[in-house]
């Protein structure tokens, strides 16, 4: 099968300390079933209630990531069994994460995703807006909440200079923070652009159409 082939391969060229993330959004069931028969366990969905479905009726070794813009009403709905969440855009988002990790007593692992794009379509903190959370401490009250590191994602541009930049920008600052925040990851990279993404000292890649081929609307 081509998806199997498309696992061995990405595998086969990506550095081990590299995370994969199977992007499993709008996929049949079937499928993700025939990459986790090739030990894929980390798949990631866009919407809560594809994600709740999905892990409902597939393994429960599956590690769900929420990849996905997450409005706040929702996150009860994830919150017994998420694995990660990575669009972690705002800090009144923060405090629902931990509001419901607390009612389920859990400590719900989370990325905060840094906009460092210039399409003015995507979700994020600005540099800016995260420098003010760390300078004003607001992490220390989040007791139900591992912040594991950070998520960008590049321009939509076919210039890849510029989304090299943005990439080592997003580095360099993750480079910064990673000691007094006690972070370990940081995600940058989806099908048309993880192998810069890893060149830019990305450790955690999500990948769709380059593991199921395209997309279904």
């Amino acid at each position: 099968m081509e998806i199997v082939e498309n696992l061995i391969k990405i595998r086969e060229n990506i550095p081990e300390n590299v995370s994969l993330i199977a992007v499993s959004k709008t996929k049949p069931t079937n499928l993700i079933e025939l990459a986790y028969g090739q030990g894929q366990r980390d798949f990631g969905e866009n919407k809560v209630q594809e994600l709740v479905e999905k892990q409902d009726s597939l393994p429960k070794d599956i590690n769900w990531h929420m990849i996905g813009h997450l409005q706040r009403n929702k996150v009860k709905y994830i919150a017994t069994f998420v694995h990660l969440i990575h669009s972690v855009d705002s800090y009144r988002l923060l405090l629902e994460i931990n509001k419901q990790g607390f009612k389920n007593n859990r400590i719900i692992n989370v990325l905060v995703q840094i906009d460092i794009s210039k399409d003015n379509t995507k979700f994020g903190f600005t540099y800016t807006e995260f420098n003010e959370l760390i300078k004003l401490n607001k992490f220390k009250d989040l007791k139900n909440i591992n912040l594991k590191g950070m998520m960008g994602m590049a321009s939509f541009s076919s210039d890849l200079s510029i989304i090299e930049r943005e990439f080592n920008e997003l580095n360099n600052y993750y480079s910064e923070h990673k000691i007094n925040l006690n972070l370990n990851i940081l995600s940058m990279g989806m099908s048309g652009d993880y192998e810069l993404a890893i060149k830019c000292n990305s450790n955690m890649i999500r990948l769709g159409s380059t593991i199921f081929g395209t997309r279904i609307k």
